[in-house]
């Protein structure tokens, strides 16, 4: 049976919320999700562009759902942790910059 301490399920999940994000949301990422996303311009009511993406098929919808990839990225990351050599240092430094990512959208908003 697979043992965690409470330490480590921090880490990983830390490190999850990174990887989750990095493919659904961050700009560095979006060549992967490109080719699955539909972008359409469209002028509202008050005559100003508006700009609407919208996913193309099951893969278009899987990259752009963060309950989805958030469950491939925890499997990801355990695979590192555990099977690959080397491979907690990867982890790690996505849950360090996840954790970044926390504190900077709460000082973004209270500071």
């Amino acid at each position: 049976m697979l043992s965690m301490t409470w330490l480590e399920l921090l880490i990983l999940g830390l490190a999850s919320f990174r990887l989750t994000r990095l493919i659904v949301r961050d700009l560095i990422m979006e060549w992967v999700r490109k080719p699955f996303m539909d972008t359409k311009v469209i002028v509202n009511e008050q005559g100003e562009e508006e700009e609407w993406v919208e996913p193309k098929g099951w893969i278009g919808e899987g990259l752009s759902c963060q309950w989805c990839v958030g469950v491939w990225a925890s499997v990801i990351m355990m695979v590192f942790y555990y099977y690959i050599p080397y491979g907690e240092w990867l982890v790690l430094l996505l849950s360090i910059a996840g954790l970044q990512s926390i504190l900077y959208g709460l000082s973004d908003r209270h500071l």
